[in-house]
């Protein structure tokens, strides 16, 4: 009800588990699939990988604080964002809005308290970093604003950080993100922590002179 009211949002589909999801994906194109974590039979996300992999769409994912070690595994699967389950009403409709438009949502607080607890309960994170040779690509300015990106950073705030202007940092960020053959931010956020480039905790930018 509350994105079918919005005139610049159809709902084509809905699903009752993640097997249908899929099938529905496939079948119907979406621009955007509103993913639930807990489903039966293919959960949400098993039913987020298949989707990202094998359609356009892209999945934002519904969750709760209890769940943060599943969503870590959905964003690994290749989902553009999380929502809280108590959000707002306007916070959905931004939220699938941000994501049509090719953003990743991933609120700093919460990447923080994500990492923080995948790491507190033997996550993939916590098993130590992973050297990945495609982290070599990058230039000097795109591995530093790699860095602010998994801090959960605006493109405002990277900006004030590396002392450059937004469309410099969103040229940085298209780049290595090609680069690095990852769909959004999200997956950004999830290498930067696997490969040691950033570490649990480690939320300030860095100063530059």
């Amino acid at each position: 009800m509350i994105l079918s009211a919005q005139p610049d949002i159809t709902i084509v589909g809905e699903a009752a588990d993640g097997a249908e999801a899929i099938r529905a994906a496939r079948e119907l194109d979406p621009d955007v699939v509103l993913m639930d974590v807990r489903m039966p039979n293919v959960d949400g996300i098993e039913a987020t990988a298949a989707i990202c992999r094998e359609t356009r769409a892209k999945v934002l994912v519904l969750t709760t604080f209890d769940l943060d070690e599943y969503v870590y595994d959905a964003l690994r699967a290749g989902a553009s964002g999380f929502l809280l389950k108590d959000m707002r009403r306007g916070e959905l409709v931004d939220a699938v809005r941000v994501v049509a438009a090719g953003e990743a949502l991933l609120a700093p607080t919460v990447t923080r308290r994500l990492i923080a607890d995948v790491v507190g309960r033997g996550g993939p994170v916590a098993a130590g970093p992973r050297t990945d040779a495609r982290l070599e690509t990058l230039t000097v300015r795109e591995t530093d604003a790699l860095r602010q990106v998994a801090r959960g950073l605006s493109n405002a705030e990277i900006a004030r950080a590396m002392y450059v202007t937004e469309h410099t940092v969103k040229t940085h960020v298209s780049s290595l993100l090609s680069k690095l053959g990852l769909r959004d931010r999200v997956q950004a956020v999830v290498l930067a922590y696997e490969s040691g480039l950033v570490q649990p905790g480690e939320t300030s930018p860095p100063a530059h002179s």
